[in-house]
């Protein structure tokens, strides 16, 4: 019935679609196994892309040939570049999207590309065959061949809702819970555990007085994700922030008692920086308010998402104390909020391509390996994709540096520190973030994916070398062009910046924190004049790279020396156990994380610069 496929993607969620796209465009033969084709690319929880961090994985997904930034341009319906008022390490892209339009999108996408096939069924397991993955098995007993599987099983494995004290078995809303794969996996060898996340209730926009909220409007003009030629919003939707109040706590507590988390018949943690109402009300109870995000579903729906209200309390709690809070006065709810418990894997268990140790050409992306949040799961599924086409041919793994992408500090945080609690990328967590920006993942991923041979990306490429071309050429005439009092002094007298005595370079001009380069072009002709020839991507790279020149060549220099312990390969058969001076920890810890480098080697917990001292000995160094 089914042809042999190069590559099978169980689950259709955020980590599956990028999984079988970035497959697919590397040519291979890809089969896209979903429970159910109505909810390809469902966002379980908030209508909306990026934020801090979640931005900059977007950009890097798109650079490297993914949809999701494609998909959110498209269906958007607000656009905002968050954290504007701090450097350009820390502007982060965000967008609202249209629900029912963004799954509809992605899957036009899907069925649009000649190597995607699909088929509707539950995975309920995978074939096996000396220690190589060789298939899948379905819940309706099919046994289907493939030489690569990725696994994307998000919160389904064994998933159990619980709203107060109900619980019973799902995945996500209205969708039963997958079984099978983890206790077979489990069976191998595997080691599994469980995580719980949340989601808040869903109100009818119609019963809320939005007059009694503050305005969260848009950026104007609206900005997007794709570095392709993707539609800019030309209309948006505003959301709008209210907050709990001293009433709303007290009403809440009232089902303490009744609560899941509270009462012990959740056992796996929820994310540490998405929790609960119920959680941030015990957890903070000096905090006499907790800010509310109003978020619009999509264009044509009345339904709207209560960002910060994830609560698995009884669903009475829930709406009495959602009418406590201003402009939900009168409010109607469409469903209450609950939270899921499901099995998750520890990613230790990895390699840095996401492939298992245990079972070769087998690989794992989504919260199956612990993290929390589309844009996480959406870029480990591009990521595994890549390799699993790599590996079926016997090629080197595609391995991001934490120096190149966020996309590499996520994955190495994953498989070299693991995760016990669900994992979201931050800035914070990046050593190289004025190097990692938003604004260039472009120039730092796209060269990267042309040469590993990920399909249509020439046109691309040659928006990669207009950008930087034309970044050089504004640098160059900001460092030799002068300026005279004459044409600055009205200027700047104007946005209170010290006046000229003399004639001076543009380029000490443009150093003041306060002057910007197209505000320059705005109020000098010369200046402007220049400026107008090239696109306003390369002179916000012009500008980001000549008033940051220190701090980024600071970044490149700690990354050389970084470097020089990611060139040092280490075998996979590596004996460590016979390495009797390293320190048992070492010994264990390195058998089992099998690092490819002495770099990734020194990032494992529990790796002493002892250890990698004695290792750099035996690698003859």
């Amino acid at each position: 019935m089914f042809p042999p496929y190069d590559v099978i993607v169980v689950g259709a969620g955020h980590a599956g679609c990028e999984a079988a796209v970035a497959a697919a465009n590397m040519g291979s033969r890809v089969l896209l196994l979903t429970m159910n084709m109505q909810t390809i690319a469902q966002m379980s929880c908030n209508p909306a892309m990026g934020g801090v961090a979640k931005g900059q994985i977007v950009r890097e997904i798109d650079a490297l040939g993914g949809y999701s930034g494609i998909v959110t341009d498209h269906t958007m319906v607000q656009f905002r570049m968050l954290n504007r008022s701090k450097g350009p390490a820390m502007w982060s892209p965000r967008a609202q999207s249209d629900r029912n339009l963004f799954a509809r999108k992605w899957r036009t996408l899907l069925e649009a590309h000649p190597n995607i096939d699909f088929w509707q069924d539950m995975g309920s397991g995978i074939l096996v065959k000396e220690g190589r993955v060789t298939g899948v098995r379905t819940a309706m007993g099919l046994e289907i061949e493939s030489k690569a599987v990725v696994l994307t099983n998000g919160t389904f494995l064994n998933g159990i809702i619980h709203i107060g004290e109900k619980q019973y078995g799902g995945g996500r809303a209205g969708e039963k819970a997958a079984q099978g794969i983890t206790e077979q996996l489990v069976s191998l060898g595997f080691e599994s555990g469980r995580m719980k996340t949340g989601t808040p209730p869903r109100i009818d926009g119609r019963s809320l007085h939005y007059e009694r909220m503050e305005l969260q409007a848009g950026d104007e003009p609206a900005g997007k994700f794709s570095f392709t030629d993707t539609p800019r919003l030309e209309k948006q939707l505003p959301c709008h922030i209210t907050y709990t109040n001293g009433e709303v706590h007290e009403i809440l507590k009232t089902g303490f008692d009744k609560s899941p988390m509270f009462a012990g018949r959740i056992q796996g943690l929820g994310p540490r920086y998405c929790p609960s109402i119920e959680d941030k009300i015990n957890r903070f109870a000096d905090k006499e308010r907790h800010q509310l995000f109003v978020e619009p579903e999509g264009w044509d729906t009345c339904e709207v998402y209560i960002n910060g209200f994830s609560s698995s309390l009884p669903e009475d709690i829930q709406y009495k104390a959602l009418k406590k809070i201003e402009g939900f006065e009168e409010v109607k709810m469409f469903r209450p909020g609950y939270a899921i418990e499901y099995d998750y894997f520890p990613p230790t268990q990895l390699s840095t391509s996401l492939e298992t140790h245990l079972i070769k050409n087998l690989f794992f992306a989504g919260q199956i390996n612990g993290t929390t949040g589309y844009e996480e799961a959406a870029c480990q599924g591009l990521m595994a994709g890549i390799n699993a086409h790599l590996a079926i041919h016997e090629e080197e793994p595609f391995v991001l540096r934490r120096s190149e992408a966020y996309i590499g500090v996520l994955v190495d945080d994953l498989v070299n520190k693991g995760t016990n609690e669900p994992y979201r990328m931050f800035t914070s967590r990046a050593e190289y973030r004025m190097l990692l920006r938003q604004d260039n993942a472009d120039l730092r991923l796209t060269p990267l994916a042309f040469k590993l041979g990920v399909g249509g990306l020439e046109a691309r490429m040659d928006a990669v070398k207009t950008k930087q071309g034309g970044a050089a050429q504004i640098e160059a005439f900001v460092k030799s062009a002068s300026v005279s009092p004459d044409q600055m002094n009205g200027y700047l007298e104007s946005i209170g910046s010290a006046t000229l005595s003399q004639k001076v370079k543009l380029l000490t001009i443009l150093l003041r924190p306060e002057i910007s380069l197209p505000a320059l072009g705005e109020k000098i002709p010369v200046i402007g004049d220049f400026l107008s020839a090239f696109p306003e991507d390369s002179v916000e790279l012009a500008e980001i790279d000549i008033k940051y020149e220190g701090y980024l060549q600071r970044e490149r220099d700690l990354v050389d020396k970084m470097n020089r312990l990611e060139e040092m390969k280490l075998l996979d058969n590596f004996n460590y156990k016979a390495i009797t001076s390293l320190s048992a920890e070492a010994r264990e810890k390195l058998s089992r994380h099998k690092p490819r480098t002495i770099g990734q080697a020194s990032r494992i917990s529990g790796i002493t610069p002892s250890d990698i001292s004695i290792l750099l000995v035996h690698c003859g160094r």
